[in-house]
């Protein structure tokens, strides 16, 4: 069983955003693999730990079903949430049997090279505006970075297996490809928070690197950033001055058109719902009809006034599901984070490598929740509700063996 489960991890980002609907394939594996426990004497033993991992997924879930019920929006209503409830078993399933770490790398690896080769074929070859692949380009941008910095997260892991060498060298190149992707598409909003992710990086691994290394990094990251400023094939230069432009645009011309623009005044409108249903929200279609109602009242736009959500992870569960959906959200994100933040300076760098990748995993999508919302896409929900039980299995499995290798 475990071959099977590691098959399924190592498909889950591999080719997540490279064929249609990729993100699928090994969560569907998962899921079908799961159903080995119903036939099983015992299951796995649950700790408090796992109880806060099936509560959050839950939660959220129950959250947005109840919404989707009580705004009438029917079977429809039900797709995402329920995908989160299936993340359940598939936890169950990896719990008892464990992949094997080196499929969740090579497939972060492998997922990163073609998805940074998939953007440079079509950037050159097919002489597109934005790399997208087979998803929305914001989504597609967001999670080729996603994959890019989870790469190395793995670095711990790499420098303790036999051949550390090519480890390295395939998560290093995964890396690069997952960022170019990113940079390649325009996506802005996952470049926000990179910041935060070097803290991440710097607070699991940086106390032990030798200065000269963390000279080393600093500097390649810095003639990175800046090739990809300078080259203008890259489009990162336009995209950074467009932010620039729209902003200035919104603030002092009073213009919303534009792309920051659109989302400060979708924040505005959905503001000014929430302080009217701080509690419960507006539902979907309340939503909808109150964003139009504050266009024809010239509070918003008209134009921003038509979308369905409110481009920001929070903002739009807050308006739409009140205060329960805004802590569904936070709950999902940081009660993880929280859980895998305790093992950062673990003397095991196989267990730190997860925790790293832990931690990572919800900052990511809160920054990229920043922007956009997130989850309001198949391909955002399949990939954190999924990808989140792998790194907790192997996280779990990874204590176990430092606890016997202590005792």
């Amino acid at each position: 069983m475990r071959n099977y489960t590691s098959l399924a991890a190592f498909l889950l980002m591999a080719i997540a955003l490279v064929v249609p609907s990729g993100y699928s394939l090994g969560a569907v594996m998962l899921l079908l693999g799961s159903t080995v426990l119903l036939f099983a004497r015992k299951g796995p033993a649950l700790e408090r730990r796992d109880w806060w991992i099936v509560a959050v997924l839950v939660a959220i879930a129950l959250v947005w079903i109840a919404e989707a019920w009580l705004d009438g929006q029917g079977s429809r209503g039900m797709d995402k949430p329920i995908r989160f409830i299936l993340a359940v078993p598939v936890l169950m399933l990896l719990l008892a049997y464990p992949p094997r770490a080196g499929a969740l790398w090579a497939g972060l690896a492998v997922g990163g090279l073609l998805t940074g080769s998939w953007a440079l074929w079509q950037k050159a070859a097919l002489d597109v505006e934005r790399a997208s692949g087979y998803t929305y380009v914001i989504q597609y941008g967001n999670i080729s970075m996603l994959t890019g910095i989870l790469c190395l997260a793995g670095m711990g892991w790499a420098v303790k297996q036999p051949r550390r060498g090519m480890w390295l060298a395939l998560l290093l190149l995964g890396c690069v490809g997952g960022v170019l992707g990113s940079l390649l598409s325009g996506t802005r909003g996952g470049w926000i928070g990179i910041p935060v992710v070097l803290w991440v990086l710097y607070r699991g691994y940086g106390r032990d690197l030798p200065h000269r290394w963390k000279a080393s990094a600093l500097s390649a990251l810095l003639i990175i950033g800046a090739l990809a400023y300078a080259l203008p094939q890259t489009g990162v230069q336009a995209r950074a001055a467009e932010a620039v432009e729209d902003v200035y645009l919104y603030f002092v011309e009073d213009y919303r058109l534009t792309s920051v623009g659109a989302r400060f005044d979708m924040w505005h409108g959905a503001s000014r719902l929430i302080a009217q249903k701080p509690v419960f929200g507006w539902g979907t279609s309340g939503y909808q009809e109150g964003m139009r109602e504050l266009a024809e009242r010239g509070v918003i736009d008209h134009v921003t006034g038509q979308f369905g959500h409110a481009h920001n992870e929070f903002i739009d569960a807050a308006a739409k599901r009140g205060i329960f959906g805004l802590l569904a959200v936070l709950a999902l994100y940081l009660v993880p984070m929280r859980l895998f933040a305790r093992q950062l300076n673990a003397p095991d760098l196989e267990l730190r490598a997860l925790a790293v990748a832990g931690v990572l995993l919800p900052v990511a999508y809160f920054d990229f929740g920043l922007s956009q919302v997130f989850l309001a896409h198949n391909s955002g929900v399949m990939v954190y509700a999924f990808l989140l039980p792998v790194i907790w299995a192997l996280f779990r499995q990874a204590e176990r063996k430092q606890k016997q290798a202590l005792s």
